[in-house]
């Protein structure tokens, strides 16, 4: 596989881990385990997630490194993330946060963060 293409997957599997980590709590607060936990048990939980988006992310970023053989400078790698982060976040929150409605601001901000990735590697 590319080695451009395998960076991208496992950015996008990191990134979904993140997500999860991040913010399912937020969905999950009715649950009758967690508020007994309170806010540190929460939290071992996020990192316990957290680990799994590191096991992804740490390699995808030495695979797509080129000072690794990769085909992306560093910069280019960041806003790669960027995307494909607020990507999987937009996919999150219309499939588990229903009530959240998006604007035209949100829109117009995820095109600017794709003309932010055409520009980085122009």
């Amino acid at each position: 596989m590319n080695r451009g293409l395998l960076t991208i997957l496992m950015l996008i599997v990191s990134n979904s881990f993140m997500t999860l980590a991040w913010y399912g709590h937020l969905k999950f607060r009715t649950n009758t385990l967690l508020p007994k936990w309170g806010i540190a048990g929460i939290v071992l939980i996020s990192w316990c997630i957290a680990l799994f988006e590191y096991s992804f992310m740490i390699p995808a970023n030495r695979i797509g490194f080129n000072q690794f053989g990769g085909p992306f400078n560093l910069v280019q790698l960041k806003v790669i993330q960027e995307v494909i982060s607020i990507s999987v976040f937009l996919i999150f929150t219309l499939l588990f946060f229903k009530m959240q409605s998006f604007n035209y601001n949100h829109l117009i901000a995820f095109f600017l963060l794709i003309g932010a990735v055409y520009f980085v590697f122009k």
